[in-house]
């Protein structure tokens, strides 16, 4: 509890926020590193903060972008065997003992969310944001994954399976947006944040 609201009063100043997700492993010679730090950059250009995990790979990318254009870029940092540092380009930095109060701070925090290529981590994310998106549980939020040769196979299960199956509504997979194209990413996204923020102009913050 006292992580969460730590997250709570550090970043209600700066309100809603992007998140993206995405492996720790993938190196900066990786194209994702690259087009992560390219999302970074056009997300804090384009007045929005970007909220990432911390670590290195895909969320270093994201954080350096979005640092290195002078936006503001927070850190949601966890330490674990393979990720044994904070990355270094965070103008704000939350440190966490739980994975429960870390995935909860992006959560309360954010108006949109961003996946790229992960392993487990990346996808307990998305896949909890899917959850809470399709109860109602946080507001309605654009999920987009970028990557279309990654997340086809996902995809094309998701339908084969769980919607053939009715284990899920026929509409819930367009909960999701698969693309490779940064610009119609920043297109949706920026649209929906400007009514969004006219929405709801209070930062986010624990519930009373």
């Amino acid at each position: 509890m006292s992580e969460l609201q730590n997250a709570a009063d550090t970043l209600k100043e700066i309100g809603w926020g992007v998140s993206v997700f995405g492996s720790a492993r993938l190196r900066p010679d990786s194209p994702y590193y690259a087009l992560s730090e390219t999302i970074g950059a056009r997300l804090a250009k384009a007045g929005l903060t970007v909220i990432a995990g911390g670590g290195p790979g895909i969320m270093e990318a994201a954080n350096k972008g979005a640092f290195e254009a002078g936006g503001t870029s927070v850190g949601l940092n966890i330490k674990l065997p393979h990720e044994t540092s904070n990355n270094h380009f965070q103008t704000h930095s939350l440190n966490f003992d739980y994975f429960y109060s870390r995935k909860a701070t992006f959560f309360m925090h954010s108006a949109a969310y961003i996946a790229l290529p992960g392993g487990f981590g990346t996808l307990d994310e998305l896949f909890e944001v899917m959850t809470l998106v399709q109860t109602r549980k946080v507001p309605p939020a654009p999920i987009i994954l970028i990557g279309t040769e990654f997340w086809d196979g996902l995809i094309n299960w998701i339908r084969q399976q769980l919607l053939a199956l009715k284990l899920i509504g026929p509409h819930d997979i367009d909960l999701v947006t698969v693309t490779d194209d940064v610009d119609l990413v920043m297109q949706r996204i920026e649209a929906f944040c400007a009514d969004f923020s006219h929405e709801r102009e209070t930062a986010p913050a624990l519930p009373e």
